[in-house]
C-alpha cells in the first residue's frame, strides 16, 4: 500500500504551447487562444478556458512580477470557488501525464504553474 508521502502515479506537467508537443493529454489552460498558433500545430486534447483566471483577474495580473504572489492567491481562490476543477482533478489522476499548455513568456509565473501546484497539492477529489 503506498503512503501519502509518496509522489502520485500521475504526473502534471507545464509547457509552452509553441514548444513542439511531447506526449501526454495536451490541454491548454489559457483563455485566450494563444497568438500565432494553428489549432493543428496546437495538437491539443482540450483546452479548458474556463479553468483560466478569470477575465478580470488576467486583466489585473497582466504578468506583472509584482504582481504574481496576490495572483497565485487570488486565482487558487478562483479554483476552490470552480467546480469544474474537481472533475479535471480526476481526470489527471486518470491518466499518466498530463501536460497543462500556457502561452506566457514567463515559465515559471503563469496560471499553468499555479493550477498544477493546486492539482498536485490538493486531496482527491471527493475525499
Amino acid at each position: 500500500m503506498a503512503s501519502t508521502s509518496e509522489s502520485p502515479s500521475w504526473n502534471v506537467r507545464i509547457r509552452r504551447i509553441y514548444a513542439p508537443p511531447d506526449g501526454g493529454f495536451r490541454v491548454l489552460v489559457d483563455r485566450l487562444w494563444p497568438r500565432g498558433v494553428s489549432r493543428e500545430r496546437a495538437s491539443l486534447d482540450e483546452w479548458l478556458k474556463d479553468l483560466a483566471p478569470s477575465t478580470d483577474l488576467r486583466k489585473w495580473f497582466g504578468h506583472r512580477e509584482e504582481r504574481w504572489e496576490e495572483f497565485v492567491q487570488r486565482y487558487r481562490g478562483e479554483l476552490e470557488q470552480n467546480p469544474e476543477v474537481a472533475d479535471f482533478s480526476l481526470e489527471c489522476r486518470s491518466r499518466p501525464d498530463t501536460v497543462l499548455l500556457f502561452g506566457a513568456r514567463n515559465e515559471k509565473e503563469n496560471e499553468a504553474v499555479v493550477l498544477r501546484d493546486y492539482l498536485l497539492s490538493g486531496p482527491a477529489p471527493g475525499a
